[in-house]
């Protein structure tokens, strides 16, 4: 009995062999994992190395300073990561409402033989080029924004006391509200197909549940699904935002392309990424070294912007498990 318990526990070859195949695939995974990270703090820190004689030169004056003189050898980043976060921030107030009736009417109100025909039309237009957001901008929206839009908020939201002059600025069309509304329209497809995606996760018990003891449709969405799927909702729009925070050619179409700072939204401004991409190829020596560093500034804020999302995501995690 003793040799023949041992001999059953002598490892088979057949057995060997999945355990090397095991651990060989389980280290190829985590390769994979392990390049990407790699890979981002190479770039990360490429572009760093390159801005290193712009910051030896202005040190944290250039985070700070509005001043960008290519001619005199002057650089500040405050006027491209104000427009960057401005135009951000305009496109998400659009574009979050807008998403959320989307999902909400595709999954709670819309006829089912209108769902995957609306659905998949609106998943088709995140694949459209930014160019072509841009152009259409350019040839679209800036001759409505100057002909309505913009006399419009000046005679009457640009003679608001506080907000007013946020409001105020020539009727020309281009400018970082133009921007924001093009950064609206491609963001909406991403962020109202991963809202869909989620509240058709709904266990449909429960909403009908809801409507069997007399809840609206606004009290279900309001008690049931947005409670269930709120933090997948949240993860979603940060995604859109990350993406609305490195959009280069569209915002470079209607922001206007200048680093004089305003804090009118109808005036002409610039983004990091739009100033890298007009002024890159024609850059030299310590200019080009200040486009990599503001560069490496956009990976930042875009890193910040995502590691607030996924921190908000944990704290919902752990309310849920709480509750």
């Amino acid at each position: 009995m003793t040799t023949i318990a041992a001999r059953g526990s002598v490892p088979q070859p057949e057995s060997r062999r999945d355990e090397l195949q095991d651990k060989g695939f389980s280290y190829v995974l985590a390769f994979t994992a392990f390049f990407v990270l790699i890979a981002l703090a190479g770039a990360a820190l490429s572009m760093l190395w390159g801005g290193r004689e712009v910051l030896a030169q202005e040190g944290w004056r250039f985070f700070f300073s509005a001043e960008w003189n290519p001619v005199e050898n002057r650089y500040g980043a405050l006027v491209p990561i104000f427009g960057t976060l401005v135009t951000a921030v305009i496109a998400m107030i659009i574009a979050v409402p807008v998403s959320f009736g989307i999902a909400l009417y595709l999954t709670e109100v819309a006829p089912s033989w209108l769902r995957t025909p609306v659905g998949s039309a609106i998943e088709l237009l995140a694949g459209i080029p930014s160019i072509i957001y841009g152009m259409w901008g350019l040839f679209v929206l800036v001759p409505v924004m100057t002909e309505y839009g913009t006399p419009w908020l000046n005679d009457h939201l640009g003679t608001l006391p506080v907000i007013g002059p946020m409001f105020q600025g020539p009727p020309i069309g281009i400018g970082m509200l133009t921007a924001g509304f093009v950064l609206a329209i491609m963001v909406i497809p991403f962020v109202s197909s991963v809202m869909r995606d989620v509240f058709l996760t709904v266990p449909t018990r429960l909403k009908e549940s809801a409507y069997a003891l007399g809840a609206t449709k606004w009290e279900v969405v309001w008690d049931i699904v947005l409670p269930y799927t709120k933090s997948a909702v949240v993860g979603g729009i940060f995604l859109g935002l990350g993406r609305a925070l490195g959009e280069t050619m569209a915002v470079a179409y209607v922001v206007g392309n200048t680093v004089r700072f305003s804090v009118s939204l109808l005036e002409p401004g610039t983004t990091i990424a739009a100033l890298i991409a007009n002024d890159f190829a024609e850059a030299t020596d310590t200019y080009r070294s200040a486009l990599l560093l503001l560069g490496f500034v956009l990976f930042i804020v875009t890193f910040f912007v995502l590691s607030i999302a996924r921190l908000m995501l944990m704290r919902l995690s752990r309310r849920e498990g709480l509750k």
